[in-house]
């Protein structure tokens, strides 16, 4: 028979991520024993996951009512020139290395740290995407051989 649930069963309540420290050990190494449920303000979310396409982003509400915008997909990056110290939106043209995750660098995945290639050259970007709702990045220089 098919059963029915309701949105606190299956929702917030179940805490598919979550920062408390009950699971983890003592400093003793022993185990610790749980003495109350899960909070709320311990849930956690999973990762945005930016990836190239139309701008899409998500606002999220965060502890305390503070907000982030999640970008999911991108197009732009505010690109920096340390040479020059001036700032322009340029595309994105394609993502050539993400050292955070192997398996992010074969989907394609913008994180910090990110190398993207743009109509300027290649930059490395600075901001978080998935939780500043932007990508920020610095022309990298081509160093001679």
């Amino acid at each position: 028979m098919l059963e029915t649930y309701s949105i606190e069963q299956i929702g917030e309540t179940t805490l598919a991520v979550w920062h408390g420290d009950l699971h983890k050990k003592k400093t003793s190494g022993g185990r610790k024993s749980f003495y109350r449920k899960k909070r709320r303000r311990e849930r956690g979310s999973f990762p945005a996951e930016t990836t190239l396409g139309d701008a899409k982003k998500r606002v999220k509400r965060g502890h305390g009512g503070n907000l982030k915008i999640r970008l999911l997909k991108a197009a732009y990056a505010n690109i920096s020139d340390p040479a020059t110290g001036k700032t322009q939106k340029v595309e994105i043209l394609r993502v050539t290395e993400n050292l955070a995750n192997v398996d992010y660098n074969r989907r394609g995945v913008i994180t910090k740290g990110t190398i993207i290639e743009t109509p300027l050259g290649k930059a490395r970007v600075t901001s978080r995407p998935g939780r500043d709702g932007m990508v920020n990045a610095l022309l990298m220089t081509e160093k001679a051989p």
